[in-house]
């Protein structure tokens, strides 16, 4: 991205972005950098009419004039992937800073602040010459309206201070260690949608592909007419499912206070170098979700499809025990009634620094019902119980758990537990 205000170089507050866009914490991500120092040059010249979403969207993430924000969340996500960046480069590199950067919620202007001076371990100097007898008297007097101010506001603030409440098992393994961003990667329905036109199984690195997501790569590469514009908005745009928000509010309620790290993505923005960089939480299955892929080896209930769009999908269960099944049969569609399966599922990541929860249900109604099972304590009990173990590991203890739900006209409604793996890394 060019630099546009070449007259900026010399500002203080522009040489300040050059240095965090230039730090450790956005050398993996350049469209981060791209946005900083765009809504840096838009703030420093006076152009607030330029920091709005869709022109964001336009002149950092190459989007369409016509592209429609409530449909594409591109510029909001990474908005917010941006003010977690920089909470970390002035923590970390950029503590001794004079100036801190922020971009408030709910806005796209940026916010140059003076930082706070440390404290200082050097005694100050006491002056010792004679006070004025009037200020001598009236000091107890300061001093004890100064307490009753203190004691005051602390009496008052204490009712809306929020409880240091760490996540519940399993959520508590996303956060260790903490102060480290936790992205949640919802399904992506345009991808479901184009699997039931090109009715082929798609595998990681084509969904990867450019070519597929523009849709060249599709059985009929060249549609025309209303076709064409079907498959024009399903390649331009990102949608998930309500059962994937329902699974969201859940990990927000059972985050806390660490829910200001959770980040949410559409599978569309992830890159195979995110797999080793944070913990993640995938909600969906392959069907929905690709990147459920990358981790399905070291699964033992693993979903399968016969002819996309037509045959119902199943679990298979690779290494049957006693009074298991060997296949797992959910809804033949989305919004029917009768049973359906998911799994939930805590891996160590690839490269052994993080791990990664899986919420993957059959059918939306089961990625929905996996949720609403983790809100519950004593669901989440009962699933320990199944496991073996008792209160919140020290270390990650990893696993996978098979669950049924009854659905009733496309909502789930009771859970239960048909049968768990521990998982040794």
């Amino acid at each position: 991205m060019k630099e546009m205000y070449p007259e900026l170089r010399e500002d203080a507050r522009w040489q300040l972005i050059e240095r965090i866009t230039a730090s450790a914490s956005f050398q993996k991500s350049a469209k981060l950098r791209d946005l900083l120092r765009f809504l840096a040059e838009k703030t420093l010249h006076g152009q607030p009419q330029d920091l709005t979403e869709h022109r964001i969207g336009e002149a950092v993430f190459g989007k369409d004039e016509d592209y429609s924000v409530v449909e594409d969340s591109s510029a909001r996500v990474h908005v917010r992937q941006l003010r977690l960046k920089l909470h970390e480069y002035f923590d970390g590199e950029g503590r001794d800073e004079t100036w801190i950067v922020e971009i408030p919620k709910g806005a796209y202007t940026t916010l140059f602040r003076p930082a706070q001076p440390r404290a200082s371990t050097t005694p100050v100097p006491v002056e010792t010459g004679r006070q004025p007898k009037s200020l001598i008297r009236l000091l107890p007097w300061v001093l004890a309206a100064l307490f009753l101010v203190t004691t005051l506001i602390a009496w008052l603030r204490q009712p809306t201070l929020a409880p240091s409440i760490p996540p519940p098992w399993p959520l508590a393994a996303l956060f260790n260690p903490p102060n480290r961003p936790v992205e949640v990667v919802v399904a992506d329905v345009n991808y479901g949608m184009m699997r039931l036109i090109d009715e082929q199984p798609v595998t990681l690195e084509r969904y990867l592909s450019p070519a597929y997501r523009s849709g060249e790569d599709l059985s009929n590469p060249h549609p025309t007419g209303r076709e064409a514009r079907v498959m024009k908005y399903l390649s331009g745009s990102l949608l998930t499912s309500y059962a994937d928000l329902v699974v969201v509010q859940t990990l927000m309620k059972l985050s806390g206070n660490s829910r200001d790290w959770l980040v949410i993505r559409s599978s569309r923005e992830l890159h195979p170098r995110d797999l080793e960089a944070v913990n993640l939480v995938l909600v969906g299955s392959p069907s929905s979700n690709p990147w459920v892929f990358y981790f399905q080896d070291k699964l033992n209930f693993q979903e399968r499809e016969g002819v996309v769009g037509e045959s119902p999908k199943y679990f298979q269960n690779l290494h049957p025990k006693a009074g298991d099944q060997e296949t797992y049969h959910g809804l033949a569609f989305t919004g029917s009634s009768g049973e359906d399966y998911a799994t939930i599922s805590l891996l160590p990541l690839a490269n052994g620094h993080g791990s990664v929860l899986i919420l993957q249900g059959l059918q939306q109604e089961g990625t929905e019902a996996a949720g609403l099972f983790l809100a519950e304590a004593y669901n989440r009990q009962k699933l320990q119980q199944a496991l073996g173990i008792s209160g919140t590991p020290g270390q990650p203890l990893y696993f996978e758990a098979l669950i049924r739900t009854q659905a009733v006209a496309g909502a789930p409604n009771a859970t239960s537990i048909v049968a768990t793996r521990l998982i040794h890394p």
